[in-house]
């Protein structure tokens, strides 16, 4: 398996367990939005709710693997690949940056972009063009990062601004 593939399975693999903790939070969420208790106050309110519950807790649940010693989350480990900083083991800042790049823009725009859609497909007006916009940019940046991985040097952009790469372990 070459390396881009591999990072890409350990990602799928990743995903997996984030699915487990989006499956969580809406298990009580949803009840608790059916049932009134939860009823945040328009697009920004939903988003913000949306980013400190789901997005944040997986960011930072990635930095905090990945500046471990074993320099890796769930996927990374199974297909044995670490990620590493100029000096070995990223710190947790480097991580940070990571994943906030990797994860969390390319999620809060996709969510940002389809709350939009809703709200603004709602009446008969055409589409506004910065919702097209906004749903081009959410799709657009996750191209970008698997794009990057087969050309070149396989560094995506995140890697490249954190100054972290992904290795395969012996």
């Amino acid at each position: 398996m070459g390396g881009a593939v591999r990072r890409i399975a350990a990602w799928l693999i990743d995903w997996l367990c984030i699915s487990v903790w989006v499956g969580a939070t809406a298990a009580v969420g949803v009840p608790l939005y059916l049932a009134g208790v939860l009823r945040p106050g328009g697009v920004l309110a939903l988003n913000a709710i949306a980013a400190m519950v789901i997005v944040l807790p997986v960011v930072i649940a990635a930095a905090e693997f990945e500046s471990r010693r074993s320099a890796a989350t769930p996927g990374k480990r199974i297909l044995r690949l670490r990620v590493s900083g100029p000096t070995g083991r990223p710190t947790y800042a480097q991580g940070l940056l990571r994943n906030a790049l990797k994860v969390g823009v390319p999620w809060l725009l996709g969510h940002a972009a389809v709350y939009a859609i809703v709200l603004e497909s709602s009446d008969r007006m055409p589409t506004p063009p910065w919702v097209w916009a906004l749903t081009g940019a959410a799709y657009a940046l996750p191209i970008v990062y698997l794009v990057t991985l087969f050309i070149g040097s396989g560094l995506t952009p995140y890697d490249r601004v954190a100054r972290t790469q992904v290795r395969r372990v012996a």
